[in-house]
């Protein structure tokens, strides 16, 4: 890929044999030395241009009624080259002109306020032999400036080498010796505006590229549920508060390990940018290998808050999280609540409840040398079990200060169990009308896991 140049300073008129605009009376577009008061106009037009757009990556907006078109030739001998009078912009200013013999003295003039470059292909490029690419010198200023348009100069009747140059990179070709100056004027300001519009796309392409790339990656991060064995149904809907994000900083996970116990978590690092996010992902891949190690319980918590403590950025940052370990004949379970409201459950013999959180633990990270102790709760034969954090409860209620809290939920989760609802379908219903009722999309992170027995 072609380095970018390095920003240079605005090279004054003495120095480049910039021409200058004609006089009422008019002469035409000469090279020549500059009155000092327009060298120092010149100065203070390339700098206030070039401070108006800093790090952007191609020339400055030519748009700008202010701003003057400013053309480098480079031409072995600028004596004979085509450049006629009057060359003028779409807004009738004269068009400014900078004059190179070779590639060395090009570079030195290629300053940012150069919008356009026009190039003879007959001139010999350093390094390279002429008769093993027609093309080489095009090729070396194309590297030489990525960022700038290029209109490449070829003897008339020789088409198909100017059509090579564009294929190579060149904005359009101009035939020597038929050159007039509406014919060049109008094909400096084709070439910049193209130049313009191929950055752009190309910038819109790179764009997309990464979100694409970012989108796999974060997928990538979201959990594949180890259940294989299990007689128990899965679901889960994970909606992140980041804009255009596909993970924030809830996390969840499920596994089942050889003894046939399934093992659920949902956590919460506080925040929802991208530092959580990852933060969470950690945190998420550490259950993972504990719970497989067969840590559970107060052990595996504690070895999870030491874990929060090492790759947390601020000693502020902290994590809530609930864990169930759901015995292998699926009628009772263990239940740790670090900070984490308690889980939902439903059975077809009782309204949907949340189960016991008296003995609820503090957040990870919070305290060091903290317990969580294990609860044992009774399933029954048949139930269904919701985890979900905060986001899903802490959502408005219409116009007013009002959230929707547990005990909204439940009574949502009820109603909607009550319409038949289940799986994918039950999670789905559940956040859209928790969105709805907030009037809009919720500001943070929502993750819902959903477990159902069915003897």
């Amino acid at each position: 890929m072609p380095v970018p140049v390095p920003r240079q300073r605005a090279i004054p008129a003495v120095e480049c044999g910039q021409a200058q605009a004609a006089p009422e009376g008019g002469s035409p577009l000469t090279e020549g030395t500059p009155r000092s008061d327009d060298r120092t106009d010149d100065r203070k037009e390339a700098t206030a241009e070039n401070n108006a757009r800093p790090g952007a990556d191609v020339p400055q907006d030519v748009t700008a009624a202010h701003t003057n078109l400013t053309l480098l030739l480079i031409e072995d001998d600028p004596t004979a080259a085509p450049i006629v009078p009057d060359l003028l912009d779409s807004a009738g200013k004269p068009i400014r002109m900078r004059t190179a013999r070779n590639l060395t003295e090009a570079e030195r003039l290629l300053t940012d306020d150069v919008h356009c470059i026009l190039l003879d292909l007959a001139l010999p490029a350093p390094g390279r032999a002429a008769a093993d690419d027609e093309l080489a010198v095009l090729r070396h200023v194309l590297e030489l400036a990525p960022r700038h348009a290029v209109l490449a100069l070829t003897a008339s009747g020789d088409a198909e080498r100017g059509a090579e140059a564009v294929r190579v990179g060149a904005q359009d070709y101009l035939f020597r010796d038929e050159l007039d100056g509406r014919l060049l004027s109008r094909a400096i300001r084709y070439a910049v505006e193209r130049k313009r519009s191929d950055t752009a796309e190309r910038r819109l392409a790179e764009g997309k590229l990464r979100a694409q790339e970012n989108a796999r990656l974060e997928r990538g991060l979201l959990p594949t549920p180890l259940l294989e064995g299990s007689p128990l149904r899965f679901a889960a809907r994970y909606r992140p508060g980041r804009s255009r994000a596909l993970l924030g900083g809830d996390f969840y996970d499920t596994v089942r390990t050889p003894d046939g116990t399934v093992h659920a978590m949902i956590g919460d690092v506080c925040g929802h940018g991208p530092d959580e996010a990852a933060l969470g992902v950690e945190l998420r891949i550490a259950w993972r290998a504990l719970t497989l190690a067969g840590l559970c319980g107060d052990q595996l918590l504690n070895t999870l808050q030491q874990v929060l403590e090492h790759e947390r950025d601020d000693d502020e940052i902290f994590a809530t999280l609930c864990t169930v370990d759901i015995a292998p004949d699926g009628r009772r379970a263990g239940l740790c609540l670090a900070g984490h409201p308690a889980p939902l459950i439903a059975r077809p013999d009782r309204p949907a409840r949340l189960l016991p959180y008296d003995n609820n633990g503090p957040a990870l990270g919070l305290l060091p040398g903290a317990r969580w102790p294990r609860m044992q709760v009774e399933l029954g034969a048949e139930w269904s079990l919701m985890l979900y954090t905060d986001g899903l409860i802490e959502g408005r209620v219409g116009e007013g200060r009002e959230r929707l809290g547990q005990d909204g939920m439940v009574e949502m989760i009820r109603r909607q169990l009550a319409d038949g609802l289940s799986g994918e379908d039950l999670l789905r219903a559940a956040v859209n009308e928790v969105r709805d009722l907030n009037g809009g999309e919720l500001t943070d992170d929502v993750a819902v896991v959903l477990l159902d027995r069915v003897p």
